[in-house]
């Protein structure tokens, strides 16, 4: 996404905001809440529509995405709060996805998240950590080629949060482009290969985590660490 701006009425959420996937890297968007990660990762989606700019997806740019155009080229939207029919038990929710889009199978990604105990409920039965790991689910059986991932520790245990992100890793080694955003900084900043921060409506690279971590203005205003 390249110099995106959002207003909702007369506040100016995103003024000139960018964010960018790598093949085979995680990028993590931080920043403090209301600083417009969300909205961009649903703009980048075409769940919003933006004032300006462009989303570049593989080798096409768009002006206004939708996503089962995007999903079709291989990305897989994990949001924040995770939207899956109550209709259908979580085997059969995950063999639609697999019949449509998938690359590995359905047993397989249940060994993987551990959800062998839940592959008979149905999602408003889960709780939320284990509604996103049935979501993340979704993705592993997909083995998509990029991943937006909103908030993926979002109600995890830390056993579960740890096995969250292993699933993250290994679909990036796999050769996924990774996005993510939390506000479980230590987890975030050790499950990353890149930082981008948000902040006055405009995105900031910051590079490694290491990098991050030793950028002065970033550790003040919002990690809060003291400098010397």
């Amino acid at each position: 996404m390249h110099s995106v701006s959002k207003s909702f009425g007369s506040r100016a959420v995103l003024k000139s905001a960018s964010f960018w996937a790598k093949e085979g890297r995680i990028t993590t968007l931080l920043g403090r809440n209301g600083s417009g990660k969300t909205t961009l990762l649903r703009i980048a989606v075409g769940e919003l529509r933006g004032q300006g700019g462009v989303v570049r997806f593989r080798t096409k740019a768009y002006e206004r995405p939708r996503l089962s155009v995007l999903a079709r080229g291989g990305l897989y939207y994990l949001e924040e709060r995770a939207r899956v029919p109550s209709t259908f038990r979580v085997r059969a929710q995950l063999e639609f996805v697999s019949r449509r889009y998938g690359r590995r199978s359905v047993d397989e990604a249940v060994g993987i998240l551990g959800l062998e105990s839940l592959v008979d409920s149905k999602f408003h039965e889960l709780s939320e950590g284990e509604g996103r790991r049935v979501a993340l689910a979704a993705a592993v059986v997909r083995r998509p080629k990029c991943l937006l991932a909103d908030e993926p520790f979002l109600g995890l245990t830390p056993n579960n949060r740890a096995l969250v992100a292993d699933v993250l890793r290994r679909l990036a080694a796999e050769g996924a482009a990774i996005v993510t955003t939390g506000h479980e900084v230590v987890p975030l900043l050790e499950l990353s290969d890149e930082v981008i921060w948000c902040a006055a409506g405009t995105t900031h690279g910051l590079g490694r985590p290491e990098e991050a971590k030793a950028h002065t203005q970033f550790v003040r205003e919002y990690l809060g660490w003291h400098i010397p």
